[in-house]
């Protein structure tokens, strides 16, 4: 029987950590990153990816701690960190969640390499419980399968602040209509104060805002 391949959700990948260098955009300016196979989109900056990043606004001021949920090896993470909204302030710490300890491993590679100290590559688990987020980034792991990809969100939605925003970016043919609606019943019955929307449509992807009042 053949190996199964790994998925970019999978815990350690099993595939070659063969790693090479992109020279990709992110925040505006040119930047070398590492990655390696086993990760979400090796290869480059995905379509959604780049949906999401033309989409959603500036960091907002004065942000003490913002989300990538999904990270990957950290186009979003890295793109948060880049944000020059807070130049002249602390910078917010970026939190970049993965299950796969591979994007993990690369993302805190690619920040070192980048300078950027104020990232901060974890495990779901390893994100402390009573942390809440200014704002949440996010091209959520859709393959994962529905029950879990609920779950997921489920669990991370709630740690929005008051006032903050979660950006979502899903493939129109993998359900973003559906995941709309169910999202914005599962907010009436377990966050009245979240309200959902659609912000953009481009290349096939919906973006989906999240706002807790």
């Amino acid at each position: 029987m053949s190996e199964q391949p790994d998925h970019y959700f999978t815990a350690r990948p099993a595939s070659s950590d063969e790693r090479r260098t992109l020279t990709v955009r992110l925040a505006g300016r040119d930047v070398d990153v590492e990655t390696a196979g086993g990760v979400f989109s090796p290869g480059r900056v995905d379509l959604g990816t780049q949906v999401l990043l033309r989409t959603v606004p500036d960091l907002p001021a004065g942000a003490a701690d913002v989300l990538d949920l999904g990270c990957g090896w950290g186009p979003v993470a890295l793109t948060m960190a880049l944000d020059r909204t807070n130049d002249g302030r602390p910078r917010p710490r970026v939190w970049a969640v993965d299950v796969n300890e591979r994007s993990l491993d690369l993302v805190r590679r690619n920040a070192a390499r980048l300078g950027l100290d104020h990232v901060e590559p974890r495990l779901p688990d390893d994100v402390p419980d009573d942390l809440r987020f200014d704002t949440i980034w996010s091209n959520p792991p859709i393959r994962v399968g529905k029950e879990a990809l609920h779950g997921l969100l489920t669990r991370w939605l709630p740690r929005l602040r008051p006032g903050g925003d979660a950006w979502l970016v899903v493939q129109r043919n993998l359900g973003a209509d559906s995941l709309q609606a169910w999202l914005a019943d599962w907010l009436a019955g377990h966050q009245p104060d979240a309200t959902i929307e659609r912000t953009a449509s481009a290349k096939g992807f919906r973006v989906l805002r999240v706002h807790r009042r």
